[in-house]
């Protein structure tokens, strides 16, 4: 096993999230949102809108995308970057699925950068 695959770490299963739905774990301090899309994608951001720290959580998860329940601001499920004319993002952390398991890794990305 390299280091790569040592970061991974199993949160959960897919049937913990409800399609359309989202789901939070703690690291530290810092709370992270899992939103699962229509088609079953896991996508994992830090449960906090760019713009006012709102909870992305309780937003709506559509197009492969999240809406702050707070101002609305559309937040990129992929890359945590704020869509439209709104600028900022939210930490994205990779996730992937063995089977119905769902693993996190926790090294924080931000467009694809670690």
């Amino acid at each position: 096993m390299n280091a790569h695959t040592e970061n991974w770490i199993k949160i959960g299963q897919l049937s913990d999230i409800p399609k359309r739905g989202a789901r939070c774990v703690q690291n530290g301090d810092m709370t992270i949102a899992l939103f699962r899309s229509a088609d079953d994608r896991v996508f994992a951001l830090e449960d906090k809108c760019p713009h006012k720290n709102g909870p992305l959580s309780q937003g709506i998860v559509h197009d492969g995308c999240v809406t702050c329940p707070l101002h609305n601001w559309v937040i990129s499920l992929e890359t945590g970057q704020a869509q439209g004319a709104d600028k900022g993002e939210t930490l994205s952390f990779p996730v992937k699925l063995d089977g119905n398991d769902i693993l996190l890794e926790l090294r924080r990305t931000n467009n694809g950068k670690k």
